[in-house]
């Protein structure tokens, strides 16, 4: 998959369970810095946009949990990102880094409600049209 932007992060041990590898719901959380990340790189500031009246907002999730991280792991987040309708769509997977043996993939859609209304967003449009025109090219 080409992907539109990466981070590496590192597992720190508080955030494993009992059975010593990263707890499940840690994987939605990294996905999520990720996208902020991302979001910055594009010129836009999550908390900007909310003050504008813009939020995005998950309204779908499928995940995939394939092999565990476990404490002081390195990691990279990879996304990718496609456009479907009013959807943004974020393929997420997260490599070990070490091996790049694949942990975790995700699809994640996103909505934004604009002043408290589901619609289309201008900012996020603009924001990332290089990487949706990029798709819709086939490239």
């Amino acid at each position: 998959m080409n992907y539109h932007f990466e981070t590496r992060m590192e597992v720190r041990d508080y955030e494993c369970d009992i059975e010593g590898i990263v707890n499940n719901a840690q994987y939605i959380h990294y996905c999520e810095h990720t996208r902020h990340l991302f979001l910055k790189q594009c010129g836009l500031s999550f908390a900007e946009m909310h003050q504008k009246g813009v939020d995005a907002v998950v309204a779908r999730m499928q995940l995939q949990y394939k092999s565990p991280l476990h404490p002081d792991d390195e990691f990279v987040s990879r996304l990718r990102l496609e456009k479907e309708g009013i959807k943004y769509v974020f393929y997420q997977d997260i490599f070990r880094a070490v091996d790049e043996q694949l942990c975790f993939r995700g699809k994640i859609e996103l909505v934004c409600l604009v002043n408290g209304r589901l619609a289309d967003s201008e900012d996020y449009n603009r924001a990332f049209a290089h990487f949706i025109e990029h798709n819709q090219d086939g490239q």
